[in-house]
């Protein structure tokens, strides 16, 4: 009886032993692994990317390369890694316009849960809500008083139907009960041209790209849309001060293809987000107020599931799609 209980111990140690090789191959990291951007080359995204690729390289003892894949608002892009193989040779880093094509394209080619795992949210920071140089406008609480005394006349532009900058200002009419009228335009900075020129009124948008035109006085920034006062805009107060529950923070973050096995994606977070926290990546974010956010992989799905169902409803409320 003895010998049949030793045997079948040492049954499950050899079982073990040969089970294990297989997990560490499972778990190890590719040879190459390439980061897919959404979007063109020199876009704040492509530079983030490009940022961490080389500390990942020298931290996983790999070779980390960054490829550009445009097109349809980070779709294509998206699309390439949902149907890349779940080894870790793939990773999307996208940003907050992962999850608001999700909720105004009804016909996406992958399920933006399902199709993959989120690996970390690399940094995170708010947009600013600005009007033209030209406008009376010094305070949120008078565009918002203006708004109410004239409902659907002040005019906001944003990079597009579905944009970030779309939704974000519809979720602030919504918050505020307020009717600004959309200008959608084809790119952020023809709408920051019509902005600063005084042909809209209104847009929410990245610090870094209205940075010139407010330093020259032509855009004027009146608040940020985090929940609180942010200490990369120490002079702006939080537009929830103004309008209570009004909160909004984009974010870039890095995704695996769905499947991806565990230990690796949790290896790549530890790493990116000991990366995002480095001096390293602090000139490629302080320009837009981004702030590491380091948090789990768990964390950082939970997060997604919410903003998206967010979006989700809004885009229903009001009929937005994306074409």
């Amino acid at each position: 009886m003895r010998h049949w209980i030793a045997s079948l111990g040492l049954l499950a140690g050899l079982l073990s032993a040969a089970a294990a090789p297989t997990h560490a191959q499972q778990a190890a990291v590719p040879r190459l692994v390439k980061i897919v951007v959404p979007f063109s080359a020199g876009a704040s995204n492509d530079a983030i990317a490009r940022a961490i690729a080389v500390p990942l390289a020298r931290r996983l003892h790999t070779t980390v390369i960054v490829e550009n894949k445009a097109g349809a608002a980070g779709v294509i892009g998206a699309d390439a890694v949902a149907k890349s193989p779940a080894d870790g040779s793939v990773l999307l880093l996208t940003s907050s316009t992962f999850l608001t094509a999700a909720a105004t394209q009804p016909r996406l080619p992958f399920d933006p849960v399902g199709a993959f795992a989120p690996v970390a949210m690399v940094a995170q920071g708010p947009l600013v809500l600005a009007v033209s140089g030209a406008a009376p406008f010094k305070s949120p609480a008078d565009l918002v008083a203006a708004a109410q005394a004239s409902p659907g006349t002040l005019t906001y532009g944003s990079a597009g139907v579905g944009s970030v900058g779309h939704l974000a200002t519809e979720l602030l009419g919504d918050a505020a009960h307020i009717k600004l009228l959309h200008v959608p335009y084809k790119g952020a900075a023809n709408a920051l041209a019509d902005l600063a020129g005084g042909q809209i009124d209104v847009m929410i948008g990245n610090q870094s790209s209205m940075a010139a035109l407010m330093s020259g006085g032509k855009v004027r920034p009146l608040a940020v849309t985090s929940r609180q006062a942010h200490p990369a805009f120490p002079t702006l107060a939080p537009l929830a001060a103004t309008v209570p529950g009004y909160a909004i923070d984009i974010w870039v973050g890095v995704f695996a293809p769905a499947g991806t096995p565990a230990a690796l994606v949790e290896r790549y977070n530890r790493e990116i987000n000991e990366i995002a926290a480095s001096a390293e990546l602090a000139a490629i974010l302080n320009p837009d107020g981004a702030v590491p956010a380091g948090l789990t992989a768990e964390a950082f799905a939970a997060r997604l599931r919410d903003e998206l169902g967010m979006w989700k409803r809004l885009a229903a409320r009001h009929r937005i799609v994306a074409e």
